[in-house]
């Protein structure tokens, strides 16, 4: 705050000048901070601007001015609201590996660091654990009813939307338990993830965690589908020396 009060004092603008404001973000732990940057502009010259606030005034008015004693304008204000989010170092990559034509179920924890629970700011769960599958929302949320009630909200995001139309129809994820350490600060979702793979290949994605009291985790996965099993082997037997042979085989589209 005294930086920036110190680095404003006494800048002159002229009009349509543009003001740089640098922000420097430090968080020291997982959660949202908050905080307001006040412009105050007044004239060189010390003098008021002729416009009286009023009782009748608009509100938001009233709030963007500073007025002198004898009621008129002495300066202007510029309120800016910064909210700081957290956000965890990138973590280890989590490779799901299927052979294609086939259907993979596997489960998967992850460890969520330095996660810092503020009672007062969540509400009551109750004694029992919720997860919500809202069908409007894409990103899931679940609660529980442990003495630190979290709440986190999760997306699989892609890396272009040619890599979403790829995986989005081949990969499913749930979150179907969570782990509280209050020791540690360590929470450990554990979801359910599936992916049925029907060619060969090898597409990245990320999930998205973000703790409603504060923090963003962000996994990097990596889903490679091998080679798949072969459909059959085809015999053709020589009926004789430079003479054609024949054989015939049907093929199926999986899809329209």
């Amino acid at each position: 705050r005294k930086y920036f009060e110190n680095f404003l004092a006494g800048i002159l603008l002229a009009p349509k000048e543009k003001l740089e404001i640098p922000v420097l973000f430090m968080p020291a732990e997982m959660k949202i901070y908050k905080a307001v940057v006040v412009i105050h502009v007044m004239r060189e010259n010390g003098e008021n601007w002729p416009y009286v606030v009023t009782a009748e005034s608009n509100t938001d008015l009233n709030r963007s001015v500073t007025v002198g004693e004898n009621g008129k304008t002495q300066g202007i204000l510029w309120i800016y609201p910064i909210n700081g989010m957290s956000e965890a170092p990138q973590q280890k990559s989590v490779v799901i590996r299927c052979q294609a034509r086939q259907r993979l179920e596997q489960r998967v924890e992850l460890l969520l660091i330095g996660v810092l629970p503020d009672a007062t700011a969540l509400p009551d769960a109750g004694n029992s654990a919720v997860l919500d599958m809202d069908e409007s929302s894409s990103t899931p949320e679940i609660t529980d009813g442990s003495p630190a009630t979290l709440e986190f909200l999760y997306e699989l995001q892609y890396q272009s939307d040619e890599i979403r139309s790829q995986l989005e129809s081949l990969v499913g994820m749930q979150l179907v338990e969570k782990e509280w350490d209050t020791e540690s600060r360590i929470v450990t979702l554990i979801f359910n993830v599936v992916f049925a793979p029907r060619k060969p290949m090898r597409s990245e994605a990320t999930v998205t965690i973000q703790c409603t009291a504060g923090g963003l985790w962000k996994f990097p996965f990596v889903f490679i589908a091998t080679e798949p099993e072969v459909d059959d082997v085809i015999n053709i037997e020589a009926v004789g020396l430079n003479k054609e042979s024949i054989v015939g085989f049907k093929l199926t589209s999986q899809t329209r």
